[in-house]
């Protein structure tokens, strides 16, 4: 057996007793949050270092902050950053090294620097805020026009929270018929971002109610510790609302506070009840906005009314004396129109008269030149007729044989035993066909 062997804890202890030899001094060191958790009032944290390029961990290591460190490092921190340590946040810690025998190594806080997470917070909210502009998104939802009637309400928040009850019961103490449903979501903690996705999602899908399809969103947080103020400050969260088809209102933080979600929402307010506050005052502007106009249009209706009263009263006075002169105008109008009709008409008669009594002389010599004609007609007709007369062929040796009247012209119509009788010019003779 070897005389120079060490047992386990007498080898961990000279690794202790050379490491507080060798670094007695507490060193600022920068880190990734991996892991962050308390117990019995000390808080446990897995520190990383990622590669920039490939972002995956090139170093690791454990931390702790005892409790009587914590106490006085937490409150100041959270106060000052408005942030609750947490996983993926950046931080800047004072520790120093302690290797125990039984527990290892690992890094002792004593000291957390604020304002280094705020400028990495700061850098990480410029960053998003510049793709969101380099997107062309960032101003989108104000370019949308909140509804003249907004009275239908999609609500985004926690179904317990006092905020969301606060909200509902000002809109139904105001004097307009508002209808708001809830959609809940977490408003608080780690599932912040996707909660809230979710449920504008469920709202873009949403069927149309009996009120009709809604007229803008109102994502309220109901209290909550201004260190919860980091869910509100992601790209996806801000590209979803910012995307949104109808107009967001937010009303999530305190008067110092500005998410980004508050930068690309239609219209930012301070609480809950200052969004109900803005929607009734929306309303009672449009409302007022109304009896303006109603007003408006009653004045000018009754101005048109008198005016044409007066033009009324006007055109009464005028109008019998006017139509005095338009009966004279119109009678001596007539009076003419009755002269050049009489006139017209006398003309026409001696006109029609002349024309007559030409008839009248006319008729006579026509009448006389129609019947010579005629007579002249009549004279070659008869010429005509006795050219045809039969007697002038019987005279001249022919003769006509007849059957009962009709003249045979062909001898195979006649059969034996039929009478016949034929004409000559100084008698008739009957025979019989044999």
């Amino acid at each position: 057996m070897r005389n120079d062997r060490l047992t386990l804890l007498e080898l961990n202890g000279l690794v202790r007793e050379l490491i507080e030899t060798a670094m007695p001094d507490e060193y600022w060191v920068e880190a990734e949050l991996s892991e962050c958790r308390e117990s019995r009032g000390h808080c446990y944290m897995e520190l990383i270092q990622r590669d920039e390029r490939a972002a995956t961990p090139v170093a690791r290591a454990s931390a702790k902050c005892w409790a009587s460190k914590w106490m006085l490092v937490r409150p100041y921190f959270e106060r000052t950053t408005g942030q609750q340590l947490r996983a993926g946040m950046k931080v800047l810690l004072r520790v120093y090294p302690q290797f125990h025998e039984a527990y290892g190594f690992s890094w002792i806080v004593t000291d957390i620097d604020p304002t280094y997470t705020l400028g990495d917070q700061a850098r990480r909210r410029q960053e998003i805020i510049r793709q969101l502009k380099e997107e062309g998104v960032f101003d989108l939802q104000r370019e949308l026009s909140l509804p003249l009637f907004c009275l239908n309400i999609a609500v985004v928040s926690s179904q317990t929270a006092a905020g969301y009850g606060d909200f509902a019961a000002q809109l139904a103490d105001s004097p307009f018929a508002f209808h708001s449903e809830l959609f809940p979501a977490i408003m608080q903690g780690e599932g912040v971002e996707q909660s809230i996705i979710d449920a504008l999602n469920r709202i873009y899908s949403a069927p149309s109610t009996m009120h009709g399809h809604f007229d803008c969103v109102v994502i309220i947080r109901g209290g909550g510790a201004t260190s919860d103020m980091s869910g509100f400050d992601t790209l996806a969260l801000a590209e979803n609302v910012a995307n949104f088809p109808i107009p967001i209102i937010t009303g999530i933080g305190h008067d110092r506070d500005e998410s980004i979600l508050d930068m690309v929402s239609h219209q930012r307010v301070k609480t809950p009840t200052a969004a109900a506050a803005f929607l009734i005052d929306h309303a009672q502007t449009v409302l007022d906005s109304l009896g303006d106009a109603q007003n408006r249009i009653s004045r000018h209706a009754l101005q048109k009314l008198s005016t044409f009263h007066n033009q009324l009263s006007t055109i009464q006075e005028t109008l019998p004396r006017l139509f005095s002169v338009v009966r004279t105008r119109q009678e001596a109008r007539l009076d003419q129109l009755y002269s050049h009709m009489a006139h017209y008409v006398q003309q026409k008669l001696i006109s029609r008269q002349s024309s007559i009594v030409s008839l009248q002389e006319r008729i006579p010599m026509l009448l006389d030149r129609r019947l010579q004609t005629e007579s002249h007609r009549l004279e070659l007709l008869a010429e005509k007729l006795k050219v045809l007369d039969p007697a002038l062929l019987l005279k001249r040796g022919y003769s006509i044989t007849l059957k009962d009247g009709v003249a045979v012209r062909n001898p195979k119509t006649l059969k034996p035993g039929d009478q016949i009788e034929t004409r000559l010019d100084k008698g008739t003779i009957k025979s019989t066909v044999i």
